[in-house]
């Protein structure tokens, strides 16, 4: 339940800290003294705009914070356990603070949270009902949303929400692939077209480099035979060679016998080196034979390499590898296309797969519904019936639609007023009086469904009195016994049924007005309803008129 709550520095009000009960409590006050402020700001919490304009001291900041008691309430601990969320098992503090500045910043037990999160646990604590709220009624997501709560279609829904967006997700991957298809079709003569091109060059991998480097070769083909043939003879030559100098070298360390370290082992090493430069030697003579074997092969390369250059130019490619990559991933797309039509029909397959399961689950579902709406009609006429309604009529259609997020239903609640009246569409029908009393009915027979905590109506007696008035009172008093109930009233028939009653009011200083409340005791309460029976003046009838209220 709503434990407290603390508003400073918003609007008219420089510090209030309000503490609830369990059971019924009630807000009273005179038109005008700020009971719709601290609805504002308790709306905050629940994820409402901010506005700079609300910060009444521009030196600091505006705070709204709430605090709930949520001791068993193991629903929202699995949330907020799922979502990372600050846990404590006995209280949940949920923080809204609004800068001069205009910018806002949401906490949920001290730990900073974006936005949505805090709206998303606010909306699993408290219920605010609205003026405003009202107007769901009338509308079908709200309607749908009521029949679905009291037919426990909770955990439904969610295996169809699964199911409904598997198969959107297979309906788009059907489509794409049709698209695709149709696309390719069009350019399959152009694909085949390129493709032929490409494997009429028969490239080979890494052609290009190796090309470009014989080409260098080719190109400078003097100059590297004269360095060639110098390094040939420096090794092999008929004059002086590497290699006869070695031999010397050989030789004169023969004598060296015995001066020598036998270590060192210096004449084995040069024996290696003999060997080595005899074998460099062959290396180079044979490159220097290749080179000069074909001299018809510089403008082949040049013309080769002229192809593969044109080819990487037409496709908008860097070198011969792209080429290749491009030849691979045209085989594929006309290997897929070769394929499309058992791509089409596994796809469809899963489409229909799909739609099987979300229909059966939808089907599922709106038997729930349809069970439930007769059910619900005859409870909101026999709740209704009592606040002045005598002669309503309810029915609920529930109508099979095309399949969307919710399912393949569409709701209406029908009502007619008196006798002779045809049933027509709750918003079409329905004066103000007659909406809030309709919307308290439901509440009341949702109440033991809601995991809500807490709910608090704002005005929703408005445009009843008498003895309506009193009953509306004692049906929220019932819903009370099940969760926690705070109602912002102006009439005494409710305010007497509350277990707790709290007045507003304004108090001026030397400088400013401010907004005030307090929780009455029972003799306050006692002038406080008196006053709203009786006007400005209180006598001893007024309080015995009062008494009475209450007590009865």
């Amino acid at each position: 339940m709503l434990e407290s709550l603390h508003i400073s520095n918003y609007a008219l009000i420089d510090r209030i800290d309000i503490r609830f009960h369990k059971g019924f409590n009630v807000i009273t006050g005179e038109t005008g003294a700020g009971k719709s402020i601290i609805l504002g700001a308790l709306s905050l919490i629940l994820g409402g705009r901010a506005d700079s304009r609300v910060v009444a001291d521009p030196s600091c900041k505006s705070i709204i914070e709430a605090v709930f008691t949520v001791d068993g309430y193991d629903a929202l601990k699995d949330y907020c356990l799922q979502n990372d969320i600050e846990w404590d098992d006995e209280r949940c503090i949920l923080r809204r603070e609004i800068a001069p500045t205009g910018r806002s910043r949401a906490f949920i037990n001290d730990s900073p949270v974006p936005l949505n999160r805090l709206q998303a646990v606010a909306m699993r604590l408290i219920d605010i009902h609205s003026q405003h709220q009202n107007q769901l009624l009338s509308t079908p997501e709200f309607q749908l949303m009521v029949i679905d709560t009291l037919a426990g279609n909770e955990h439904r829904l969610k295996e169809y929400t699964s199911r409904y967006n598997a198969l959107r997700e297979a309906v788009r991957r059907l489509k794409a692939m049709r698209l695709k298809v149709e696309k390719e079709r069009e350019d399959e003569e152009f694909t085949r077209y390129q493709l032929e091109q490409i494997e009429e060059l028969a490239l080979s991998p890494g052609e290009q480099e190796e090309l470009e480097n014989e080409r260098d070769v080719l190109t400078n083909l003097t100059s590297i035979k004269n360095s060639l043939e110098s390094a040939i003879s420096a090794l092999t030559g008929d004059e002086t060679n590497a290699i006869d100098l070695i031999d010397i070298a050989i030789d004169a360390c023969d004598e060296l016998d015995g001066v020598l370290d036998e270590k060192e082992d210096v004449p084995s090493r040069l024996e290696s080196a003999r060997i080595e430069i005899s074998d460099i030697a062959s290396t180079l003579e044979s490159l220097n034979e290749r080179l000069a074997a074909d001299p018809g092969r510089l403008e082949a390369v040049e013309e080769r390499l002229n192809s593969i250059y044109s080819l990487c130019h037409k496709h908008h490619l860097n070198n011969g590898d792209e080429i290749l990559s491009l030849r691979d991933t045209l085989r594929a797309k006309l290997n897929d296309l070769d394929n499309s039509d058992d791509l089409v029909a596994g796809l469809e397959k899963e489409a229909r797969r799909a739609k099987a399961l979300a229909k059966e689950s939808a089907i599922e579902i709106s038997n729930s519904r349809k069970a439930e709406a007769k059910k619900f009609a005859d409870h909101l006429r026999e709740t209704a019936m009592p606040l002045g309604m005598k002669n309503l009529q309810v029915d609920v259609l529930v109508e099979t639609s095309d399949m969307g997020p919710t399912g393949i239903d569409s709701v209406q609640f029908m009502v007619a007023f008196n006798k002779n009246q045809n049933l027509m569409p709750v918003g079409a029908t329905a004066s103000g009086g007659e909406i809030s009393r309709l919307m308290l009915s439901i509440k009341a027979i949702i109440a033991s469904k809601m995991s809500l905590p807490s709910i608090l109506f704002d005005e929703i007696d408005t445009g009843v009195s008498g003895d309506v008035a009193n009953r509306m009172a004692l049906m929220m008093r019932d819903i009370s016994q099940s969760l926690q109930v705070t109602a912002i009233t102006h009439l005494p028939q409710v305010a007497a049924k509350g277990d707790t009653q709290f007045r507003v009011y304004k108090e001026d200083d030397d400088k400013s007005t401010h907004t005030r409340i307090i929780q009455l005791t029972p003799e306050q309460r006692v002038d406080a309803i008196a006053e709203m029976l009786g006007g400005a003046t209180i006598d001893n009838a007024a309080r015995q008129a009062a008494i009475s209220l209450i007590n009865s």
